[in-house]
């Protein structure tokens, strides 16, 4: 089966939204001393179905938030959201995370955790549960998160998948 891409070409057009989920600190011991680094992951949005993530590293705080914006711009992806919520629950593994996302309910708001919660809301989903299991890694639950939207698909984009009508969707 050929797999649909859901990729977003061009970022012109896209006001997007940038958060941050972590920054670190990384020390480097040298001869001559430590050297601090920074590595920030930040994760980017329109809070109407687009969103990515990451990674700037840099000797500065700013520099290293900025250079992760522009890594988010280059991988944008398109997530179906319906009505506020996603259109069936999804589980996705990266590393040694585990997420777990089900739709819920017109208010009930976004019930998840740090990284998950930042990546959720730029995506413009405001009524989840969700779940992560396994390692609470930053970096990995983000990529998990994004995993998961990213292989969502509605009703609309089974049926063109199958060739068939919307109405056979639901009914078989």
């Amino acid at each position: 089966m050929a797999r649909v891409s859901n990729r977003v070409k061009t970022t012109n057009d896209i006001e997007l939204k940038d958060r941050l989920v972590a920054i670190n600190r990384v020390t480097k011991v040298t001869k001559g001393g430590r050297t601090f680094s920074f590595a920030a992951i930040v994760v980017v949005g329109n809070e109407d179905g687009v969103v990515g993530w990451g990674l700037g590293k840099a000797g500065e705080v700013t520099a290293a938030i900025a250079k992760g914006v522009e890594a988010a711009k280059k991988n944008l992806i398109k997530v179906p959201v319906l009505k506020g919520t996603i259109p069936h629950e999804q589980v996705a593994r990266f590393g040694g995370s585990e997420v777990f996302l089900k739709p819920a309910a017109p208010g009930t708001g976004v019930k998840a955790g740090g990284a998950m919660r930042a990546v959720l809301e730029s995506v413009g989903v405001t009524d989840v549960l969700a779940k992560s299991k396994g390692s609470s890694n930053p970096h990995n639950l983000v990529k998990a998160t994004i995993e998961a939207l990213g292989e969502l698909r509605d009703a609309y984009t089974v049926a063109q998948n199958r060739g068939v009508s919307m109405e056979k969707v639901f009914k078989g």
